[in-house]
């Protein structure tokens, strides 16, 4: 029984790591893609034109989201730490 609910788990973590991770790969994946249009549109292909907004984007996400990523990983973590014994039996 023990095993089920550590796979349980497992795939919450998971699944919570996904979850958590999102908005920065999201703001990533739009501000890059904007971007790359742009390039694409005035042919200037210096590298930088595509990674500081992306960069920025990131920072901006995690500003906008940090609280809530934060309180999903700490209700997280607190409510493994409750559980835990019954995991190790």
């Amino acid at each position: 029984m023990a095993l089920v609910e550590l796979s349980r788990w497992m795939i919450e973590a998971l699944t919570l790591a996904l979850v958590v991770s999102a908005p920065a790969l999201v703001a990533s994946f739009v501000v890059g893609g904007v971007a790359g249009i742009v390039q694409a549109a005035t042919q200037v292909q210096d590298p930088v034109l595509g990674f500081v907004p992306r960069l920025l984007a990131v920072a901006a996400a995690l500003v906008v989201f940090g609280g809530w990523m934060g309180t999903r990983l700490v209700t997280f973590t607190s409510t493994l730490w409750q559980v835990l014994p019954r995991l190790v039996e």
